[in-house]
């Protein structure tokens, strides 16, 4: 079928991405999910390939291609299995350094993008906090400036790539008695002095370190500040938009994984004398699924050009976010399913789907907080400018 959204140069794209994916990830995936880490040169070899760095400027590494080359990416790694593996590239290169390349110095951009666009460093968004997760507004991090530096205490939590990672993106108070005014972003080295972090276990991911971070009065250069003093809040609300397209692009990706496997396994089950994929009930249900896939499909691909054009599409991509997240687990329940008692089994790799997916209407903003930000702009005319 002729691509609205794809040329062939993309496709080549696609198709250089999935032989270095089955090469180097598919094969390893389960022992890294068992190891609960992927080692740190696969990455390099990931940045070797460009990968980190399709749309960011050649100055630094990058390709400065179109976004749709990020789209194959996502998805692509979104099909291997593993919600643990993909997210350490997306938060890489779409929730954390996008914010030094859109607002920081030119000594961030030299000293931190060309470093993570090869895979050798390796960076993470610090947001959430024990008390504070989608309520960034109430974070208590705070960044006290003293001469040439910030003075840095308090804690983070869910921060991914925050055990083994090597620099950050925090998002701290630099004026505590402002309010949203006193919010900046400040990049802080993971092996700064009065930084330590603790793995936490989690439900799934498990090839992804995250991790509860603790500050205690760290030092850190003023000249890490990204952009202004006070204007951390307002990058934020621009950045998580991107952030919430990635994040709908991999249901794309992880929903197409999910329902081909379980096809996979439903030709070649066997009950009351013929294959599971000849019921009726089943059948439905697939369909069902596949066409509700293809409308999120091409719905995201429609916020992604959006994206591509220079909009700032709050309401649509916090629609893909709520749709994509909320239909990823819906496909992974019914896959489940499919399976009967194996898909309760750990062998089987739809018990990962099962598991990964559920973070997916939780992380990068709730679904009930997409559900809020929509109707804001629905019911009451809310309309949000770019900062």
């Amino acid at each position: 079928m002729k691509s609205y959204y794809f040329t062939e140069e993309h496709h080549l794209f696609r198709q250089s991405l999935r032989d270095f994916l089955n090469k180097e990830v598919v094969p390893n995936i389960d022992q890294w999910e068992e190891d609960r880490r992927i080692p740190k040169d696969f990455w390099k070899k990931f940045g070797e390939m460009g990968y980190f760095g399709l749309n960011f400027p050649e100055k630094y590494g990058g390709s400065d291609l179109d976004f749709f080359y990020s789209v194959i990416l996502v998805e692509e790694i979104s099909k291997c299995f593993s919600g643990g593996f993909a997210i350490l590239p997306m938060v890489q290169s779409y929730m954390s350094t996008p914010y030094i390349l859109a607002h920081g110095s030119d000594y961030l951009k030299e000293k931190y993008l060309p470093k993570a666009i090869s895979g050798e460093w390796i960076c993470s968004i610090a947001i959430s906090e024990p008390s504070a997760g989608s309520d960034v507004m109430n974070i208590q991090t705070k960044a006290i400036r003293d001469g040439d530096h910030y003075i840095v205490n308090g804690s983070k939590t869910f921060i991914t790539n925050g055990v083994y990672g090597d620099f950050m993106v925090a998002v701290v108070k630099t004026d505590p008695d402002v309010g949203v005014g006193g919010i900046s972003l400040l990049v802080i080295d993971r092996q700064a002095e009065g930084v330590s972090a603790r793995k936490l276990k989690k439900l799934g991911w498990h090839a992804s370190d995250t991790a509860e971070l603790s500050f205690d009065d760290v030092k850190v250069p003023a000249k890490n500040l990204i952009g202004d003093a006070g204007m951390g809040f307002y990058y934020l609300m621009g950045g998580l938009q991107l952030e919430r397209l990635v994040g709908a692009i991999s249901t794309i990706g992880s929903c197409d994984a999910a329902l081909n496997y379980a096809l996979q396994y439903m030709s070649e089950r066997k009950a009351f004398g013929r294959s599971i994929n000849k019921f009726q009930v089943l059948r439905h249900r697939i369909a069902q699924m596949a066409s509700e896939m293809e409308a999120n499909r091409y719905f995201t691909y429609h916020c992604c050009r959006l994206h591509d054009d220079g909009e700032y599409a709050v309401k649509e991509c916090s629609m893909a976010k709520l749709l994509g997240t909320e239909l990823c687990n819906k496909v992974a329940t019914e896959c489940l399913q499919f399976f009967g008692g194996y898909g309760y089994m750990e062998d089987y790799k739809i018990a990962r789907v099962f598991r990964d997916a559920r973070i997916g209407t939780i992380g990068a903003g709730t679904s009930e907080v997409m559900r809020e930000i929509i109707s804001k702009m629905v019911i009451d005319g809310q309309e949000y400018e770019s900062s």
